[in-house]
């Protein structure tokens, strides 16, 4: 059966809610520009001094005065909005669903992957920081609307390019492609530069020219790679051959037009003994077929997203969480945000399920965290069981030195998925992969982090950048960025970042240090160990819950730069093959049981 579309039960419900929210909005506008005109995010303040500008102290006071008047003119609006918006919570589902109608069948349900035996997943996920302009401030981000609309337009551009890979023969050979010699024209403006304007960007997006052009968006194009070692299996003079995804569309897209660099391989991890072929990247993974973003708490940012991914994205989930007040089983306290989450998917969503963390503290309290599982429907096989996969996509608690609380939230995390797959499960489907992912905000080198560093989920899920507790793989890089350095040259654009993050001696002046234990002074790194910093973005897999004849292998994990300059975490995408076992096919049906 189809997901409903609307959270709410009936359009009377709807309509009244749109109401309540009508009324609440101009309040809570003026007040979110009140407080906005009085922070400046380092960005603004350079551009101030270049351009020598001495009136904004006059727009500080004007603009407070003015903005503070209309706060209190819409305020009994406001509480009449408030009076009518709270109660329908009650009744409200905790997400909405967008469903896109697709414009070919084999945009959802993919043919010829039983007859190959061998599928490829992609995976994605971003912390984008799309609180409202305010607070968003705090985090030295502002714009928060122009940012949705570039975020979304940069992450269509990345994700629609055809999913073109290079190899090369010679270990020798190996190097990084710069701008100059990269097979596209670079431009390197960057949200809110000034002056020079970025190239005209590849593909049409209504989200970005709504707003002047004033975020410029760079086509971006610099590529690292090097030889994958003995993955020789996917080498570039073989023909292509049908998979799950939608490769193939991509493809046909590029050829009605679009122009895109071919995708190029970094896997300097296989020659150092691991088997996880990784690379930086400048641009989105091609055909990212599940992408979970983190912190869309704004509205009306989640719906800019919304209409720029949903021609790539047929199924979204947003506006995930519970708002006001909730039962103290659920949720704690009043609940003014959302939980921020946001997934956009290829594939038909069968089910959704969403929990609140009821142990929540402090300002993490006032936004309804939790997780978020989702079911969808890959296709059929040749016995014509269904082919299905989940997803499950959470953002833990924040504050530092609170370890107990994101523990507990773990615990609940394994529970809840294994709930949810236990009542979700049919005897006639196939699963072929299981994901978590989103922003855990602890990492894998911090000594004020070992507890969760030591957590049992780590024994069911794995990590692809974790080689053991509080012990990362040596090619890992970290994924929390330092506020305050942002919009630095070194780190303003994607290429900028993209060679950043590729040198250890610079990165490390961007990317967020561990965290010291309480009364231990920090050492870090251990002699002869990587500089890594924080990485609290994880995308994990299981393997104990996919079908028996399935076997689950890392074609590629990426660190994404392309939206340098809009958030203050590096994305990360993970790829998966899936390899399907013909000669269990035939005891299929007994191996599920």
């Amino acid at each position: 059966m189809a997901m409903q579309v609307s959270p709410f039960p009936n359009r009377f419900a709807a309509g009244l809610h749109a109401v309540g929210w009508a009324l609440i909005l101009p309040c809570f506008w003026f007040l979110d520009r009140l407080i906005a005109v009085c922070m400046s995010t380092t960005l603004e303040q350079t551009q101030r001094l270049e351009q020598e500008c001495y009136l904004y102290p006059l727009k500080v006071l004007f603009g407070s005065i003015c903005f503070f008047v209309l706060f209190l003119a819409t305020a009994p609006l406001a509480l009449l909005g408030f009076l009518i918006w709270a109660p329908l919570q009650a009744c409200r589902r905790p997400f909405a669903y967008h469903r896109e109608t697709p414009s070919s069948p084999e945009r959802e349900t993919n043919r010829g992957f039983e007859l190959v035996g061998k599928a490829t997943f992609g995976f994605a996920t971003a912390n984008l920081c799309l609180l409202p302009d305010c607070l968003a401030r705090f985090n030295n981000l502002g714009h928060t609307q122009r940012r949705a609309a570039a975020i979304g337009h940069r992450i269509v551009q990345g994700v629609s390019r055809p999913n073109i890979r290079i190899f090369v023969d010679s270990p020798s050979s190996c190097g990084t492609i710069s701008t100059s010699n990269s097979l596209l024209t670079t431009a390197n403006s960057t949200y809110g530069a000034m002056g020079n304007q970025a190239n005209p960007p590849v593909t049409d997006c209504s989200d970005v020219n709504s707003v002047g052009g004033e975020v410029p968006i760079p086509n971006s194009g610099s590529y690292a790679f090097n030889t994958p070692g003995d993955d020789t299996e996917e080498s570039s003079t073989e023909s292509p051959t049908p998979l799950v995804n939608t490769n193939q569309n991509s493809n046909q897209q590029d050829r009605t037009g679009h122009r895109s660099a071919p995708r190029v391989l970094r896997s300097q991890g296989l020659g150092q003994g691991d088997d996880v072929p990784w690379e930086v990247s400048s641009l989105f993974p091609a055909n990212v077929d599940i992408l979970c973003l983190e912190e869309v708490f704004d509205k009306r940012a989640a719906q800019k997203l919304t209409d720029a991914l949903r021609p790539l994205y047929g199924h979204i989930l947003y506006d995930v969480g519970v708002y006001a007040f909730q039962p103290p089983s659920r949720c704690s306290s009043f609940k003014f945000f959302n939980s921020g989450l946001f997934l956009a998917s290829r594939f038909p969503v069968m089910e959704a399920q969403y929990h609140c963390f009821p142990n929540s503290r402090g300002e993490d309290a006032l936004a309804a965290k939790g997780l978020l599982s989702a079911k969808v429907l890959i296709g059929q096989n040749q016995k014509g069981k269904k082919v299905v996969g989940y997803f499950n996509c959470t953002h833990l608690h924040a504050p530092e030195g609170e370890g107990e609380i994101r523990c507990d939230q773990l615990n609940m995390v394994t529970k809840w998925i294994a709930e949810f797959q236990a009542a979700s499960k049919q005897p006639d489907e196939v699963v072929v992969f299981d994901v978590l992912c989103g922003d855990f905000n602890f990492d894998n080198c911090s000594p004020d982090d070992v507890r969760e560093q030591n957590h049992s989920l780590f024994e069911d899920y794995r990590d692809p950048c974790r080689a053991g507790p509080g012990k990362e793989k040596p090619w890992v890089i970290g994924t929390l960025m330092e506020q305050p350095t942002m919009y630095e040259e070194d780190v303003r654009t994607p290429e900028n970042l993209q060679r950043t993050l590729e040198t250890e001696e610079v990165r490390k002046q961007f990317i967020s240090p561990p965290v010291a234990a309480p009364g231990c002074p920090l050492v870090y790194p251990e002699p002869g160990q990587p500089w890594i910093g924080r990485r609290i973005d994880y995308i994990l897999y299981r393997e104990s819950s996919v079908a028996n004849h399935c076997r689950t292998e890392i074609e590629e994990f990426t660190y994404v730069t392309q939206l340098a300059g809009l958030t203050d975490h590096i994305p990360v995408g993970l790829r998966l093959n899936v390899i399907m076992d013909s000669l269990t096919n035939e005891d299929l049906s007994t191996e599920e049981e």
